[in-house]
């Protein structure tokens, strides 16, 4: 096997990377003011986390479609990986385990599944889209045929409510450990071999492969990422709530996605900007909350997301002809 070549990024080109999503940031700041206009309610401290509380799970689970898309993939199994993830990790409580226990359970489930949808697009020839898409639909099938469309309580067992509902130094836990998993997913995918590898495949799978870079591995182990990481979303959505709510994670494929997109990670791949999707993910966190506020129809809702995707999508194929 050829020897890859493999080098360290230089801050300045991260540093322009994210200033090249300059009018995202700035979209984002005329939005806000707009919102303090049109909703007072929208800038008090009760709303504020709120806002930091819906964009947790979202940017939790983009941090792992970042990689995805970076490699030019795409995973709509993350809203019901996080479901059953979620009542395992809820039904594994109530039956009396440890919380680790509990959290191991619906994490080692979240990596299976991202190993599934991995061996069905490398080893199995199935594309990404329909591949996850099965999943999407057996995941959640399992999750409405389990709870019969009822709330799995029963998981509230102080440790475990401490995940999704403390407060550190008046921060919430969860933010701090989405902190955290940014860090964590920052530092792999900048600054080491294989998050070089995962943006080397997006930029040109052929040519990836041909010196010597393990593709079909890179991409299964992408997948496995973005399952436990859909996994970790839906233990602390679970811990939030203190219960599995099997219609948890609905729509928030489009939410990740639209968050990936928006924050400056283009969908054709060989590119990814981690700072951007949290932007992106309080972003969609913002415009959710908003519609609420504003009471807008929640079947408007989605048209709005899909409309934001498809404004994103455009400004980057324009963004990228134009560099042509």
């Amino acid at each position: 096997m050829a020897e890859v070549a493999v080098t360290r990024p230089r801050l300045g080109f991260k540093v322009g990377r994210a200033s090249g999503n300059a009018g995202v940031y700035v979209a984002f700041v005329i939005l806000l003011i707009g919102l303090g206009f049109a909703a007072p309610r929208f800038f008090t401290f009760g709303n504020m986390t709120d806002v930091l509380r819906q964009a947790v799970p979202i940017a939790v689970i983009a941090f792992g479609a970042t990689f995805v898309i970076g490699m030019r993939g795409i995973d709509l199994s993350v809203g019901s990986t996080l479901a059953l993830t979620g009542l395992v990790t809820a039904n594994v409580l109530v039956l009396g385990y440890p919380v680790p226990v509990a959290c191991l359970a619906g994490l080692a489930l979240g990596a299976f599944i991202g190993l599934v949808n991995g061996f069905l697009i490398t080893k199995v020839g199935i594309t990404d889209f329909i591949a996850t898409m099965a999943i999407m639909v057996v995941s959640r099938g399992v999750v409405m045929v389990y709870t019969q469309g009822i709330p799995i309580t029963g998981a509230s067992d102080p440790a475990f409510r401490a995940i999704g509902q403390s407060y550190l130094a008046g921060i919430p836990v969860p933010v701090i450990l989405t902190a955290i998993v940014f860090a964590a997913a920052y530092y792999l995918l900048y600054y080491t071999r294989f998050g070089r590898f995962v943006l080397s495949i997006g930029s040109n799978p052929d040519a990836a492969r041909l010196v010597g870079i393990p593709t079909d591995k890179i991409k299964i182990a992408v997948y496995v990422l973005a399952g436990a990481l859909s996994a970790f979303a839906g233990i602390m959505l679970t811990s939030r709530l203190e219960s599995a709510m099997p219609e948890a994670g609905q729509g928030y494929e489009l939410d990740v996605i639209a968050a990936v997109v928006i924050g400056g990670t283009g969908l054709s791949g060989g590119r990814a900007t981690l700072f951007g999707t949290v932007v992106g993910a309080v972003l969609m966190a913002v415009v959710r909350n908003a519609l609420n506020l504003l009471n807008v129809n929640t079947f408007w809702h989605q048209i709005v997301i899909g409309t934001i995707i498809l404004v994103a999508v455009a400004a980057d194929r324009f963004n990228r002809s134009r560099k042509v």
